[in-house]
This record gives structure tokens, C-alpha cells and sequence, in this order.
């Protein structure tokens, strides 16, 4: 096929079926061309074999039928008006053949073509539905009762020069005919519903992964419970917590370091430690709040505050899984020895104390915390020194039966005065490491 044929109908099946159809539309207009198609054929096949047998009768109605039929697909190409070509082949499918026998005598003269007829009510319950194909089923019966009311009127095979031979050869074309229209017609439906249903199957499964994908990523924002909440809707996301523990990281002179460094490789340093520190807070269980900078923020205590609510069982202590991960942190940034990130030390600040959470922005939202408690953690922060984890007196107080501290550090903070802050050493010896929340639990 060449190219310009190949270019002529494609145009031709866009304006059959359009890109913008659903797959359900495109499947009634697709099963609707195919039964006027196939009606087309059968007719023309009939009055071959009709003519063939010298069987001698007006062939105006079967030629009037293939005429109008082919007009109204003109037209429905024309201005893609598919609810009139459906009207206008229905209609073709009912009355052309109750015409038919009624030009060649009775019912059993015409072999019963009148049969063709079932094909209107069974195409629309196709195209349709089945509501909307009974007024056609209950035309196509009243016709028939009439057909066969005004049967002795219209006349009898021998007066139409039809012998009964001849009926009984068109009675079974008529029946085959009919029968291997409507199986193809269903076949079709069906085959074509099943292919619908794999897709749509397809595209469930595909909806499926993209919501499971979206979770994922609002958990990667927010946690697990918060999140559970903005889908619910709730407009307003805020809470109180009576104790958290809230820790700062920060990357030692990092303002002299990244101006020695290109944006690339600075960009690639931070995410290379921010990945290890996210990793650690998945297995210590403490809910990374943000990033701001070279700093990395996390807070512990909100998972077990929810937990406490759901379960009626008492809130855990969670401070010791926040020190635990400043210590590996901590030793992992002195480790390093590529050349993105030898000789990098960070400082770390840890406070425990009531704090404000909630999500902030409708669109690209986060969820921060707020309160003298993130402050404390914050300041802390600045006072400790390369190397140095600093947390504040009730985080000293919480652990210090577990960690050996040295201190206290005394510095002024301003609207609060002196603070007593307390660096720690290590872990005291003998005792177990750090286990998460749930494993405490």
C-alpha cells in the first residue's frame, strides 16, 4: 500500500474514531460500522443468490438499503455525528427487512427475512444498553405481528413464483445468516470487553502503584500519622507535645568550605551525608523534620506520643536512640575519606522539652516544629564545637545513667539567661546499645 493510501485512511479512521473517544465509546462506534458492515454484505450476498437461482423479484429495497446505509456513513463522516448514523442504521435494521418481505410475498415466501430485523434491538442493546434497546425490541415484535396479521394478504409463495424447495433453502440461509451475525456481533462485544477489562486491569494496577508511590513520598515529607490526617482532609494540622527530643546537626565552618567548593560538588557532598543521616534515622525511628543548609534536623518522641494515644500504653524513652545516632553521625563524618568529604566534622545540639508541630503551606507544605524547645536545640548547636554533641540539662538528667557527659557548659541565652548544657563522652561500658522505640517496646 502506498504511502498516500496508507495517509487516506488513516485520516479516514480518524474521523471514524477520534483520539479524544473513551475506549468505551471507541468500541460502540467500532461495533456499530462492523454490524452496518455486515448487514451490507449479507443483503447484497442474499440478492445474489436470489438472482443466481433465477428467483425473479424487485431488487429496489436491498439496493435502497445499501444506498441509504452508505449515505448516512458518508454523513456520519462527515460532521462525526454518531448518534444520528446509530438512529439511522437501527432504524435500517429493523423496517428494510419487514419491507423486503412484504415486497416478495408472506412469511414463509420471503423465508422469513423478517428475522434480519432482530438485529435492530440486539445492535442497540450493544451500542446502548439493554434500556435503551426495548422500544426497539418492542417494535421489532409489534411489526412481526403485524407481518404476520396481514400474512395472508401479502400474498403466498406459489403466487410469487418462490417453490418450497427454494423457501426451505432460504429459510436455513435466513436462520444461518442471522445466527452468524449476532455470534459475530457478540463475539466481538465480548472479546472487545475483555480486552477493556485487561486494561483497565492494567491501568488499576498502574493507579495502584502511583498512589502507593504518592504515600511514599508524603511519608518521605511527613509522618506516618500526619500524613494519615492531611488525606483525611484536615485543613489545619497542629499539635502540642508535652516532651520531645530535638536535635540539630551542623557541618563544622561549612560557610569557609563551600566557598572553595563548585555548586556540583558541593551539592553532591551534602547529599552524600544526608543519605547516611537519613539511613540512621530509619533505624534509630526518629522522624527527620527538614533540612535548612548544611543543617540536618530530627526529632524523636512524636511516633510514641501517637503511639501512646492509639494503644493506652505509656510514652517511651526515646532520647537515648537520638544520642545514639549523634554518636554514629558523628563518628561515620570523621571516617570519611574521599575527597568530597575528608576532614569534615560536624557539631550537634540536643534538647528535650515541649514543642508546637504542625503542616505548613496547602501546595509544596512541610511540617516543622516550633517552641523554646527547637530553640534551645538550635543554640546548643552553635555553642558546641567540632567533633562535640552538647545536650541540654533535661536531656542530661534522662540519660545519665546510660552515656558518661562531661560539663556543665554554661552559656547565656538571650530571654532566658544562663543555660547549663553537658557534652557527651560515650556510652558507659557494659551497657546494651540503643535499640529503637518499637524493639523497646
Amino acid at each position: 500500500m502506498s504511502v498516500d493510501k496508507r495517509s487516506w485512511l488513516q485520516r479516514l479512521g480518524d474521523r471514524i474514531i477520534s483520539e479524544d473517544d473513551s475506549e468505551h465509546e471507541k468500541l460502540k462506534k467500532t461495533l456499530a460500522i462492523f454490524a452496518c458492515g455486515l448487514m451490507g454484505f449479507g443483503s447484497m450476498l442474499w440478492l445474489v443468490i436470489y438472482q443466481a437461482m433465477g428467483i425473479r423479484f424487485s431488487a429496489t429495497v436491498p439496493f435502497a438499503y445499501v444506498a441509504v446505509s452508505a449515505a448516512s456513513f458518508g454523513i456520519y463522516v462527515w460532521n462525526r455525528n454518531f448518534a444520528v448514523f446509530r438512529t439511522v442504521q437501527s432504524s435500517l435494521f429493523l423496517f428494510v427487512p419487514f419491507v423486503m418481505q412484504w415486497s416478495i410475498g408472506s412469511y414463509v415466501s420471503s423465508s422469513g427475512v423478517m428475522l434480519w430485523a432482530l438485529l435492530a434491538p440486539v445492535g442497540v442493546m450493544i451500542f446502548q444498553g439493554a434500556r435503551q434497546s426495548l422500544p426497539w425490541f418492542f417494535a421489532y415484535l409489534l411489526m412481526t405481528a403485524v407481518s404476520g396479521f396481514f400474512d395472508y394478504y401479502l400474498g403466498t409463495g406459489a403466487q410469487s413464483g418462490v417453490t418450497m424447495q427454494s423457501i426451505a433453502v432460504f429459510f436455513t440461509l435466513n436462520f444461518v445468516a442471522i445466527s452468524i451475525i449476532v455470534f459475530l456481533l457478540i463475539s466481538y462485544f465480548v472479546g472487545q470487553r475483555d480486552a477493556l477489562e485487561v486494561e483497565l486491569s492494567k491501568q488499576n494496577s498502574l493507579l495502584k502503584w502511583e498512589q502507593e508511590r504518592s504515600e511514599r513520598l508524603l511519608l518521605n515529607i511527613l509522618p506516618g500519622p500526619i500524613a494519615d490526617r492531611l488525606k483525611d482532609k484536615q485543613s489545619i494540622i497542629a499539635d502540642g507535645f508535652a516532651d520531645v527530643t530535638v536535635m540539630f546537626a551542623d557541618i563544622s565552618d561549612f560557610t569557609r568550605l563551600s566557598g572553595k567548593m563548585s555548586p556540583k560538588f558541593l551539592v553532591a557532598m551534602l547529599n552524600e551525608l544526608f543519605s547516611h543521616f537519613d539511613t540512621l534515622a530509619e533505624k534509630y525511628e526518629v522522624e527527620k523534620i527538614k533540612t535548612i543548609g548544611d543543617a540536618y534536623m530530627v526529632a524523636a518522641g512524636l511516633d510514641a506520643h501517637y503511639r501512646a494515644v492509639k494503644s493506652g500504653e505509656p510514652e517511651l524513652d526515646y532520647s537515648d536512640s537520638v544520642v545514639s545516632m549523634a554518636i554514629e553521625m558523628r563518628d561515620y563524618v570523621a571516617s570519611l575519606t574521599s575527597e568530597r568529604t575528608a576532614g569534615l566534622q560536624i557539631h550537634v545540639g540536643i534538647s528535650s522539652g515541649p514543642v508546637v508541630a504542625g503542616v505548613i503551606g496547602t501546595k509544596k507544605f512541610i511540617y516543622d516544629l516550633w517552641g523554646d524547645t527547637v530553640n534551645l536545640a538550635s543554640r546548643v548547636t552553635g555553642v558546641a564545637g567540632p567533633g562535640a554533641i552538647l545536650v541540654d540539662w533535661a536531656t542530661h538528667m534522662r540519660l545519665r545513667n546510660l552515656y558518661e557527659f562531661e560539663g556543665p557548659i554554661t552559656f547565656n541565652l538571650k530571654g532566658k539567661g544562663d543555660i547549663e548544657a553537658y557534652l557527651v563522652l560515650s556510652r558507659k561500658s557494659g551497657l546494651p546499645p540503643a535499640m529503637p522505640v518499637h524493639l523497646i517496646a
